[in-house]
């Protein structure tokens, strides 16, 4: 699809549909949708006053306009309440609008950029959002189906009449562009069946998008296998792989464009996890090839920040391995031995996210990262207290804490700090290692991040719980039933001002 700006007055503006905004409780259309009322002799007046149309966030109404103005039809969207808009407002509508572009098959589409000047958002700003919502709503993963569906139309515009604006305007829609492309490479990522994305064939896959966007000079890649991570004594990431026939492949993304402190960006990626020895039930088991979402989330982002040319020092770590029981898989009560040295009595093998984790916490450190930023698919408790809205953050530095929580308002990803007190230590202690993998149904979330706070050596350190949050069971506005991408959007604008 072609995404563009048109310097040109709306009522110029020449396609299959035009999409503007109206807020809800309207009784006389505004701006845009005012200036189109009048050439189509007061139809949108006449919508609003028989409240045809309430302007409720998501709503659509589509108009012929039998000629009366160039564009074939008038797409008019609800903003929802003015008092409540904010810029995940426009990414939610502009979702909506594209779901109805959809099913209209409509090929060449307009949009004016709505929500300019209202709660301090700018034109790029907007611009930015309004992209985002229209490619994450096209999304659809359909690799797999012999009769795939039209997902995009052929071309889509954001008309601008102000001239002035265009340059800034240009900047932020490619931003916006690159962003919602990554989260789909994250979605798709997440979706794909595992016996298609075992570690290797996900190195590989890796190895594809870097060559595809034309960025091996930017992003360097490597892979460290099984003979190299026991040399490295990443014994307790090597118990998590052992069950399984397919090795563990641990892959770093390397982004040397700054002389800034070395960030580390480490994502869970378990391929698929059964819960090994610690089977989990049959029932939804299949979603456990989401597991390796936080890798996918850690990738994504990594590939939007080398498009941008975002100026950044960066280690990413995806440690992929894939969970299963047989005779050579870890049982409970086995005691592996980290990278750091430090032991670990295996309680659960299903709390097995985080000992891949502890040994990439290790390699980051050793790789002389200051900051460690971790995404996890990482606790049950994490959905029992957040459900799939909010995910879990806890860490060691007020300030970096205090970044995600604020960058919450511009992504529209919600985030929500948990407590590390040291009390909670002591669910962790065993009696036969220094530490063990599981502290029990209590407080299951902040032991996982005490658990990882145990590897953490003078580095500033953010963990991030996503539970929950990397697959939707059912669809909502830019949220695809599937795979989600969440956190791209969030741990790009980290990264990008994070120094």
């Amino acid at each position: 699809m072609k995404i563009k700006i048109l310097n040109k007055p709306i009522l110029d503006f020449d396609g299959d549909i035009l999409i503007v905004g109206l807020f809800e409780g309207l009784k006389r259309p505004q701006q845009a949708a005012a200036a189109l009322d009048k050439p189509l002799q007061g139809i949108i007046t006449e919508m609003l006053s028989n409240k045809e149309f309430t302007g409720k966030l998501g709503e659509t109404t589509v108009l012929h306009t039998f000629e009366k103005v160039p564009t074939k039809r008038i797409m008019v969207l609800g903003l929802g309440k003015k008092e409540k808009f904010e810029l995940d407002t426009i990414r939610k509508a502009s979702a909506a609008a594209a779901k109805m572009v959809l099913k209209l098959k409509a090929k060449k589409v307009g949009t004016v950029i709505y929500g300019t000047g209202l709660k301090g958002i700018n034109s790029p700003q907007a611009s930015q959002t309004i992209i985002e919502g229209t490619l994450l709503g096209f999304y659809k993963f359909q690799v797999y189906k012999n009769k795939p569906e039209d997902t995009e139309p052929d071309e889509f515009s954001l008309v601008e009449p102000n001239r002035g604006r265009i340059k800034a305007i240009e900047r932020s829609l490619n931003i916006g562009k690159i962003l919602a492309e990554s989260q789909n490479i994250a979605r798709d990522l997440t979706n794909e069946p595992a016996n298609n994305l075992t570690p290797e064939k996900l190195f590989l896959r890796i190895k594809g998008y870097i060559k595809s966007l034309k960025l091996p000079h930017i992003i360097e890649l490597k892979a460290l296998r099984k003979p190299e991570l026991k040399k490295l004594g990443m014994g307790a990431l090597l118990s998590v792989a052992q069950g399984s026939s397919n090795d563990p492949v641990f892959i770093t993304l390397r982004i040397k464009n700054s002389k800034k402190p070395l960030t580390a960006l480490i994502g869970k990626t378990v391929t698929f996890d059964s819960g090994g020895i610690s089977l989990k039930p049959a029932k939804g088991m299949e979603t456990m090839k989401g597991d390796m979402a936080g890798g996918a989330v850690v990738l994504a982002t990594t590939l939007a920040l080398a498009r941008v040319g975002v100026k950044t020092n960066l280690l990413t770590i995806l440690p992929a391995v894939e969970n299963l029981p047989s005779r050579t898989a870890s049982r409970p009560g086995d005691i592996v031995q980290a990278m750091n040295n430090k032991t670990i009595e295996i309680i659960s093998t299903d709390a097995e996210g985080r000992l891949t984790l502890a040994d990439a916490i290790c390699y980051a450190q050793k790789s002389g990262a200051k900051y460690i930023v971790d995404i996890a698919t990482l606790t049950g408790g994490c959905v029992i207290t957040f459900g799939d809205l909010t995910a879990a953050v806890m860490g060691n530095d007020r300030r970096l804490i205090n970044r995600l929580l604020g960058i919450s308002k511009w992504t529209g990803e919600k985030f929500w700090e948990l407590p590390l007190f040291d009390e909670y230590a002591k669910q962790i202690k065993s009696p036969v290692a220094d530490i063990k993998n599981s502290g029990g149904r209590k407080a299951h979330t902040i032991t996982a991040g005490m658990f990882l706070k145990e590897f953490i050596e003078k580095t500033r350190w953010l963990h991030i719980d996503v539970a929950g949050k990397e697959i939707a069971e059912q669809e909502s506005f830019y949220t695809p039933k599937g795979g989600t991408g969440f956190g791209v959007r969030s741990l790009y604008q980290f990264i990008s001002g994070l120094y």
